[in-house]
């Protein structure tokens, strides 16, 4: 007893010699030094047979992935702090943003499994432990990791008991983060008490605390992902020898295939593993390594830059994350998939003589670096899963950025010119003839200086390619095509990607398949070098640690192609609506736009073919397309899909009909929950999505100056749509009338805030988790392919 008395006195003096004599916070590091020796990561990942692996796979990951991966997953984690992966968990937090929209050098890649393989040179490239990493001990591993103190923070602090939390808490995605390592952990604890985790949401249950602090207490073993089946290997094997023919069509197939799915989830999709459930996912990555042996992945910063080896290998590694919605885009491979690529690259009789360069100024610009592929073959390779290419734009290498995503609408639809028009096959030469007008800005890598005159350069540029274009098409429409309704996709009458919605919700946006919501205020008709350039803008150029001056002419350049989408359209109006329609689109438009509105994208003067009966063309056009695409229009969104009575879903449409001010009051994105009235049906899910009217959306910072609250509108769908929901709602099927007519009535925020009072389910609600279990859980189960964990960064306060 005496001895264990001085051992406490002994750790106590040393403890306050190094407060008193230090001064200084970081100094306190020496004092975890001496009771627990130097810090050096751990050796915690243990193979998938080991009983420990078993405990964590069951028992620990999914509490984790349920509780911390709705907030800890992706670029846009707190801290840099990826808890999605055991890999992930180990590696730790970094107190610098990825998402710093004012830096003028491009930061250091961080990228999880590319930058960095093994937590030690995670070490080396500034991550700090949130796991003990000193003597592993029970004592320890509870007091020297921040993961442990900040669970026990939140037991001892828990949430307020009020139903909305003061201005001391900070939800905006912008907040200042304090990402505090173990030896800064006092210093946190003291000044922010009730700040442990989850931040600002309920505790998690007595359970899940205690289950994760006896793991973290046994020093938190972790395993990485099951291995996949045997079948998908085989699959696994079919595919990379199919990539790595030698021939140099083979050879500049494959690299258009990786440039364009190197974003994407690749699953099996045969009758085997689909018997089996929830099927393995895969990267499509470069390796230094052939297949067969260990992935050894070429670290680019982009997937077309120069791979600086001899030769390399393209191979398909696991998805070793949880899946997470606002990253996860699902993209089947199978024996029909195969073929495919076969019938459109490989097949055809042409010839392709040298492989492209890998130089900025010839692979940044893909309508060059692949001019010898057919241009047919290229565009309907995008068109056949269109909704995954439109997807990457918003879910690929950004998990949020307003400055990329206030340059598009927030409810606008997609049609396609038809990829089997004569004129495809000759547009191959007219790109060539355009090479200079073509060039992109991620030409210039991820350190772009001067952003506005470049943006002048680039609009004389496209305006260049937009004239040539446009003669091109004339001499086209003069001796092949007509200017109508027939020039757009339907799919060939079974291809559901023929249209698409797009919704944007401030700074993320949702891409779903078909013509969803009342007829919006624009629409665009993408052609193949739109489709193109925009993936390569947005998508394999876009670098999310460059500098302000590359993430700037990237938003900018994008309104020079929105633009072409918008025209595309207009195309098929009257000629005298065009440019009253545009105007009307780009009310007060900066200077610099305006001069560009007024000439170079309203050169088009070709008459449409189009016979209109009414003075609303526009509204006109809009049904003539939507009958186009008609048959392979899908339903899933479609509130007479749910398994609601008739008589229920009057009232849902009733919820639908608010618009104007009204609308705005409203979040983004609402998930609603209703329990049927049969209770042997599931839960039925609904999304309430705001659309924010604007008067243009070329401005750059000041959203709210262009906003036109009278035109907002609302839609409802059946099911989940979006990835960060703002608000929950939970209701009985028997509440929907009076559900309704309480939405209708919210003419104010404490109208809204008496809404919640009775349907909602806040951040501060101790059902909050067991809700968000049950919504998570249904969404698995509606759609196992396309669910992941959704995202809690903008739930709001409310």
């Amino acid at each position: 007893m005496h001895q264990y008395s001085f051992k406490i006195f002994r750790r106590a003096t040393i403890i306050t010699f190094v407060v008193i004599f230090s001064g200084c916070a970081t100094y306190l590091g020496l004092n975890y030094d001496y009771l627990y020796g130097k810090q050096e990561p751990q050796p915690r990942i243990v193979a998938a047979t080991d009983v420990q692996a078993e405990h964590y796979t069951n028992d620990i990951k999914p509490i984790i992935d349920n509780r911390c991966v709705v907030c800890h997953a992706c670029y846009d984690a707190p801290c840099q702090l990826k808890m999605s992966s055991a890999e992930g968990i180990d590696r730790g937090a970094n107190k610098d943003k990825v998402y710093e929209g004012t830096r003028l050098l491009a930061a250091k890649t961080t990228r999880m499994f590319i930058d960095a393989q093994t937590t030690d040179e995670w070490r080396k490239k500034g991550f700090t432990p949130v796991l003990n990493e000193r003597l592993q001990s029970p004592e320890a591993n509870t007091q020297a990791g921040v993961i442990a103190r900040m669970l026990t923070l939140k037991k001892n602090h828990p949430l307020p008991n009020e139903q909305i939390l003061d201005d001391s808490w900070d939800f905006s995605i912008d907040r200042d983060q304090q990402c505090p390592t173990i030896e800064e952990m006092s210093t946190y604890e003291d000044k922010y008490p009730e700040w442990g985790m989850p931040y600002g949401l309920p505790q998690i249950s007595d359970r899940e605390n205690d289950t994760l602090m006896q793991w973290v207490s046994s020093g938190a073993p972790m395993t990485s992902v099951a291995s996949p089946a045997s079948n998908e290997l085989a699959e696994v094997n079919k595919w990379e020898a199919f990539l790595n023919l030698p021939s140099l069509k083979q050879q500049l197939t494959s690299r258009y295939i990786f440039e364009h799915l190197f974003v994407s989830h690749l699953y099996f999709d045969t009758e085997d593993i689909r018997q089996q459930g929830t099927p393995t996912f895969f990267k499509l990555v470069r390796s230094k390594t052939a297949p067969g042996e260990p992935i050894d992945i070429i670290a680019t910063r982009r997937p077309y830059d120069d791979p600086k080896v001899d030769s390399f290998y393209y191979r398909l590694e696991q998805v070793r994350e949880t899946i997470v919605d606002k990253t996860h885009m699902p993209y089947a491979l199978s024996d029909e998939k195969l073929d495919r690529i076969k019938s459109l690259f490989i097949e055809p009789d042409y010839t392709v003589t040298a492989l492209p360069s890998y130089e900025p100024t010839v692979a940044a610009n893909p309508l060059m670096a692949f001019n010898e592929l057919p241009v047919e073959a290229r565009y309907k390779f995008m068109l056949d899963d269109a909704q995954n290419t439109i997807m990457a734009f918003i879910k690929g290498p950004v998990c949020r950025g307003q400055l990329a995503l206030d340059v598009i609408n927030d409810h606008f639809w997609v049609f396609f010119v038809d990829p089997d028009l004569p004129h495809l096959s000759q547009s191959n030469e007219f790109y060539r003839s355009q090479a200079k007008n073509l060039t992109l800005p991620a030409e210039r890598e991820s350190n772009t200086l001067r952003p506005i005159s470049n943006w002048i350069h680039y609009a004389k540029q496209q305006g260049r390619f937009l004239r040539n274009k446009n003669a091109f098409m004339d001499e086209q429409l003069e001796n092949n095509e007509h200017l109508t309704t027939k020039l757009i996709w339907d799919g060939n009458g079974s291809n559901t990607n023929a249209s698409l919605t797009i919704f944007r919700h401030f700074d993320n946006a949702s891409v779903v398949q078909g013509l969803i919501g009342e007829q919006p205020k624009t629409a665009w008709v993408v052609s193949y070098s739109l489709l193109e350039r925009i993936h390569y803008l947005l998508v394999a150029g876009y670098d999310v640690y460059g500098n302000f001056g590359h993430q700037l002419i990237t938003r900018m350049y994008m309104d020079l192609l929105r633009m072409e989408g918008e025209s595309n359209f207009l195309a098929l109006l009257p000629t005298k609506n065009r440019e009253e329609e545009f105007a009307d689109w780009y009310q007060d438009a900066n200077l610099h736009l305006a001069e560009y509105l007024e000439g170079d994208v309203n050169e088009f003067d070709k008459p449409t073919e189009v016979i209109y009966k009414t003075d609303n063309p526009k509204k006109e056009l809009l049904q003539m397309l939507k009958q186009r695409v008609e048959k392979v229009m899908p339903s899933r969104y479609l509130l007479e899909s749910s398994k609601l009575s008739k008589e229920s879903e009057k009232y849902l449409l009733k919820i639908n009909q608010v618009h104007g001010e009204s609308a705005s009051i409203f979040p983004e994105l609402t998930f609603i929950m209703v329990e049927p009235k049969d209770r042997s049906l599931d839960p039925q899910l609904f999304t309430l999505v705001r659309n924010s009217a604007h008067k243009n959306i070329s401005s750059l910072f000041d959203e709210e100056s262009n906003r036109v609250y009278e035109r907002d509108t609302m839609t409802l769908v059946n099911g989940l749509l979006g990835s960060y929901p703002n608000a929950f709602w939970r209701t009985k099927e028997s509440e929907l009338p009076a559900l309704a007519e309480q939405v209708l009535k919210v003419k104010s925020d404490d109208d809204y805030k008496r809404l919640l009072d009775n349907y909602g389910v806040r951040r501060t609600d101790p059902a909050f988790w067991s809700f968000s279990d049950a919504l998570i859980k249904q969404y698995k189960k509606n759609h196992p392919i396309n669910a992941g964990v959704l995202d809690y960064n903008r739930f709001q306060n409310r």
